[in-house]
């Protein structure tokens, strides 16, 4: 039966060394991600990471987990040592709390949505690995992203969006249950199902960017929301 209220949606938390609200290190959303939740009709919820947690507990409540972007993931969290410079932010508390959660919410078949680095936590939890350093990285970057398989659970008919990018890294080896679904021109990865008995997707790109502009990036939100009212 469908709820008046709005579906609750569990964020977490990015770590910021210093932010200007606080003065001292910080725990943030972007504030335009939470916006776009809302605009899709959710109520944007922001979690601390906290290492041993139980998810099932502090998610009793919560109709849907998003993923969000942020820094790099670990290499050594698919098995690699760092071959690039261009690392940046890379904290263990973060990933270690992001795969947790990603395999909760896939096990537990909560509604998924990954983003940017979202889905590369999402890749690696599953067992894949990434590109440490694109040859041309997507920084301040508008792609035409193309679809080669059309999902209509995620929202969209067109089989091509045009997507704000903002991403060094990419995925290399597939994790286990990874669907691919859409391709940016260079031929990387840009959107994927998740094997889950509930909506689960990623997208490499940020519809926070332009969905005010973009219609099917608002519509791939709502689709989401749509799904956590189940």
């Amino acid at each position: 039966m469908a709820r008046s209220r709005r579906p609750q949606i569990a964020i977490p938390a990015r770590l910021a060394d210093s932010t200007s609200a606080t003065r001292y290190s910080g725990i943030v959303t972007a504030r335009r991600l939470a916006e776009l939740v809302w605009a899709a009709g959710g109520e944007p919820l922001t979690f601390l990471p906290v290492l041993g947690t139980t998810w099932s507990e502090r998610l009793d409540a919560i109709d849907g987990v998003l993923m969000p972007g942020g820094a790099d993931v670990d290499p050594k969290r698919y098995g690699q040592e760092h071959q690039s410079t261009e690392l940046y932010g890379i904290d263990s508390l973060q990933d270690q709390a992001d795969m947790e959660l990603v395999r909760y919410a896939l096990t537990s078949s909560k509604p998924l949505l990954t983003i940017c680095r979202g889905t590369q936590v999402a890749n690696v939890a599953l067992g894949g690995s990434l590109i440490q350093h694109m040859e041309k990285p997507h920084l301040n970057h508008l792609s035409v992203i193309e679809f080669q398989t059309m999902d209509p659970a995620l929202g969209i008919a067109d089989s091509k969006i045009l997507a704000s990018c903002f991403h060094h890294q990419a995925i290399d080896r597939l994790g286990t249950g990874i669907t691919p679904l859409a391709f940016a021109p260079e031929g990387h990865i840009e959107a994927v199902r998740y094997a889950s008995a509930s909506w689960a997707f990623g997208l490499q790109w940020h519809p926070e960017d332009n969905y005010l502009d973009e219609s099917r990036q608002l519509a791939i939100a709502k689709a989401f929301i749509e799904a956590t009212r189940s």
